[in-house]
């Protein structure tokens, strides 16, 4: 957990033994210079992995198992704004209605 106490008890191996973070985020520390990567947080790799995959196109269940997240609610409300929708057929939607609403409007006064 960190400060706040918020958080995710992580547990590594077969001992099942809690994971340290501090040391965890050495560990890949060290993994993404020996790559030769620019280092970035567990935090920001896990944001990123999440972003990537829902760019290529995974669905949103599946997403929330990879993440393990315990609903996918809790992918839509991290990751919603992310996910590509139906902004056409929304758009369309709502320029059907208003025309109707006009059409009806003009018909009230004519």
């Amino acid at each position: 957990m960190n400060a706040g106490g918020q958080g995710r008890l992580v547990v590594s191996g077969a001992r099942g033994t809690p994971l340290d973070p501090d040391a965890a985020g050495a560990r890949a520390s060290r993994a993404w210079r020996a790559a030769s990567l620019r280092p970035i947080t567990l935090h920001e790799a896990t944001h990123t992995f999440a972003s990537l995959m829902i760019a290529a196109g995974v669905n949103a269940k599946a997403l929330a198992t990879y993440m393990g997240h315990a609903s996918v609610m809790i992918t839509y409300d991290r990751y919603g704004h992310l996910m590509p929708g139906n902004e056409r057929e929304a758009a369309t939607l709502l320029d059907d209605y208003l025309a109707r609403a006009a059409a009806q409007s003009d018909d009230s006064f004519g």
